[in-house]
């Protein structure tokens, strides 16, 4: 594996992406979703439902419209979505390492936001039932925006409640989306892929891609412990 180049700034303030980079909450929306096809025996390839990944929900309806028809897919997510947001509620498994990372930013102050394409209230209650919430000073969603990712509103709107140049956050997103969403609000970006791997078109972009949070972790100590808290 080719060597990550050091981030080349202490960052002002970090941004979070959620699903698949915080919670691993894409294997529980698949799964839901998945399950909810074999209960209504929508013939779809278990692979398939990858390509709605980092996606808003009008995406994701419109992609499994044009797959299965729009009264079908109506009916399927319905009950897709009710399956998942039972599981989210009662509290999404954390992707490895991120407690770790959110307590070292913490203990060194360093302004940390959410950035969604989850609407709200259910980004807030997700966050809540993880017991993550605590941890951010600000949560924009889906739900404050215009447009959602691959536009870069969210995470400027991030920016700005945060009080920091976009040019001085640091995002990490594990999506193709996300991450070019970040890249268009001028922000420098580390992608943690979960459960897709980023292909060529994605890497041309030019930001850096690491395996685990523990690894975005390293990218960051440099520049904390350079600057200890009192």
């Amino acid at each position: 594996m080719a060597e990550i180049a050091p981030l080349p700034f202490r960052p002002a303030a970090v941004i979070f992406d959620m699903d698949g980079l915080m919670l691993d909450s894409e294997r529980a929306i698949l799964e839901s979703l998945r399950a909810a096809a074999l209960d209504h025996r929508a013939d779809i390839d278990p692979d398939w439902w990858l390509c709605l990944i980092g996606h808003t929900e009008a995406v994701c309806r419109a992609r499994l419209g044009a797959h299965i028809g729009d009264v079908a897919a109506d009916a399927l997510l319905a009950d897709g979505h009710a399956r998942y947001v039972a599981v989210a509620e009662s509290g999404v498994p954390h992707r490895p390492g991120i407690v770790a990372l959110l307590d070292l930013l913490a203990a060194h102050d360093m302004p940390r936001a959410v950035a969604t394409s989850t609407r709200a209230p259910l980004a807030q209650r997700k966050l809540e039932a993880a017991g993550l919430l605590g941890y951010f000073d600000v949560v924009c969603t889906s739900s404050d925006v215009a447009h959602p990712k691959p536009a870069p509103d969210v995470y400027l709107l991030a920016a700005e409640r945060l009080g920091v140049s976009p040019a001085q956050c640091l995002v990490l997103e594990d999506s193709p989306t996300g991450v070019r969403a970040a890249l268009a609000a001028g922000m420098a970006v580390v992608q943690v892929p979960d459960l897709l791997a980023p292909d060529d078109d994605v890497r041309a972009l030019g930001h850096r891609i690491v395996g685990s949070l523990e690894a975005a972790q390293a990218l960051l100590a440099p520049w904390l412990l350079a600057t200890q808290p009192d």
